[in-house]
This record gives C-alpha cells, sequence and structure tokens, in this order.
C-alpha cells in the first residue's frame, strides 16, 4: 500500500520514524487547517506561520494524541487553539509588564518639581539602566532598542535584521529578562 493511501495513524507513525515522504502527506493533509485556525486566531500571518510550524514540530516529537479519543483533525483543532490562546496570554502580559516598566520610567523623568536628592536619584537609575542594557548580548540590546527607542514592531525588526521573527521574540524575552533580573533591586 502506498503511504499516500495510508490512514492519518499510520502517516504520523511513519513520519515520527523519519519518512519525509510521510511528512509531506500530513502536511498536506493538515496544515492549511492548521494554518488558517491560527491565522483566524492571531490575526496575523506571520505568527500564524510561526505557530503552524510549531505544532507540526511539536507532534513530530511527542504528543498525547490517542486516536481512540477523536481524529487527528479535532486534535490539531484543540492543540493549536490552545496554542495559541497562550501565545495572545503571553503577549499581554509582556505589553502589560513594558507599559508597567514605561509608566515608572515616565514617572522618573518629570524632574519638574524634582529636588536635589531625587535627581540624583534619577540619574542613578538612568547610569543602572545603561549598565544593564550594556550588559545585555548584542542581538537582545539591539531588538529592544529597535523596538522601545524606535518605536519597531517585532515583526518590521524581524524584516530589518533580516532574521526569523521567532528569533526576534526569543531575543525580546530573553533580553527583558535580562534586565528585570539586573534591575530588580532598582524598580522595587
Amino acid at each position: 500500500m502506498k503511504i499516500s493511501e495510508q490512514t492519518d495513524v499510520e502517516v504520523l507513525q511513519a513520519w515520527r520514524a523519519g519518512s519525509s515522504q510521510a511528512f509531506g502527506i500530513f502536511y498536506d493533509r493538515y496544515g492549511e487547517l492548521v494554518y488558517r485556525l491560527s491565522l483566524r486566531i492571531l490575526g496575523n500571518p506571520q505568527e500564524a506561520e510561526d505557530l503552524t510550524q510549531e505544532i507540526f514540530i511539536l507532534l513530530s516529537r511527542d504528543t498525547n494524541y490517542d486516536s481512540k479519543r477523536g481524529s487527528i483533525a479535532a486534535f490539531l483543532s484543540v492543540l493549536t487553539r490552545s496554542r495559541a490562546i497562550d501565545r495572545i496570554r503571553k503577549t499581554r502580559s509582556q505589553q502589560q509588564h513594558l507599559q508597567k516598566w514605561e509608566q515608572s520610567i515616565s514617572s522618573d523623568h518629570d524632574t519638574s518639581n524634582s529636588s536635589l536628592m531625587e535627581n540624583a536619584s534619577l540619574s542613578e537609575r538612568s547610569e543602572k539602566v545603561k549598565a544593564a542594557l550594556a550588559d545585555l548580548p548584542d542581538k537582545h540590546r539591539q531588538v529592544l532598542e529597535m523596538a522601545y527607542f524606535d518605536g519597531l514592531s517585532q515583526t518590521e525588526i524581524a524584516k530589518a535584521l533580516d532574521t526569523p521573527l521567532g528569533t526576534v521574540k526569543s531575543w525580546a524575552r530573553n533580553g527583558l529578562i535580562r534586565l528585570r533580573e539586573s534591575l530588580k533591586d532598582s524598580l522595587e
């Protein structure tokens, strides 16, 4: 029997065993389903492509798929929806954290009524932020500067750097985590 005539479970098993032909067949069957669902939830073609890739990578490694519980299409739909919602939550959380940070910084910049001690404290904090930024790896610092000083979106940064969007997101996330750790004492 040709692999293209096999069941989804058989094709999935062949794919996991290393058959690139099985991957192609599986992707032909379900790639569009995953992409369209991702696009509908996320509303961004680049994000939808990234999520589609993530779903297929996840599926190639290990999943809890049990053919007795339903079709692979239903499983992929639930998995895609769940991952898309996770991405939306993560993005909102990062945006809220950044807004808090920006508010903290902007309130610190209102020096019109500040005392000499407050100005000295602001100057000290500014130096700490500069030092923390300087300690970041070049790519992390570059992505954060492009996002927060130049106002570019992550998609625009990815295009400008000719780097995959997922990589840019990873650099931004890791850079923010390192900044938060470095500035933890200063921002409390």
